[in-house]
């Protein structure tokens, strides 16, 4: 690590220290030139995959259009904000874990339905009509019916 003061090579730990989230490690440094004292971080760094579009063009992952999508979806349904977050969250961590580098957007999309359909069935509907492009009645009325099957009978 070099010397932020004298841009000399050779420093010392003097302290590590996990942080409280244990994400990330503070190390308490001296130069040996100069004996200066300073503090760097490590943290991890992670890169989501770069989103493929239908087009063929390539974009970086904006968990913001993610959120944009869930929340439109979701508009003035009864869906709390940590509940959309934490779909969000699972969503993103999906992603990451695949360890791929590229990731087709059809792919999220369709996480975005799994989340919608676990979130709300009116907001997995409104998605999937323009996701999967409905273009007439019977569309509707079979996302409509594939939902219905889903849920369980009372006892």
């Amino acid at each position: 690590m070099k010397c932020p003061f004298c841009q000399h090579d050779d420093t010392q730990v003097l302290d590590t220290r996990v942080s409280e989230e244990g994400d990330s490690i503070r190390r308490r440094r001296r130069c040996t030139s100069c004996d200066k004292r300073f503090t760097t971080y490590e943290r991890i760094e992670l890169t989501m995959p770069v989103v493929v579009k239908k087009n063929g063009s390539r974009t970086d992952f904006d968990p913001k259009k993610l959120q944009g999508s869930l929340q439109l979806a979701l508009r003035k349904r009864p869906v709390s904000a940590e509940a959309v977050d934490a779909a969000i969250h699972r969503i993103e961590q999906k992603l990451l874990s695949s360890g791929e580098r590229e990731v087709i957007s059809g792919q999220i999309g369709e996480l975005v339905m799994r989340e919608l359909q676990r979130l709300d069935k009116i907001a997995y509907i409104r998605f999937a009509s323009v996701y999967k492009s409905f273009e007439d009645v019977a569309e509707f009325q079979d996302a409509i019916a594939e939902v219905g099957r889903e849920r369980k009978p009372a006892k």
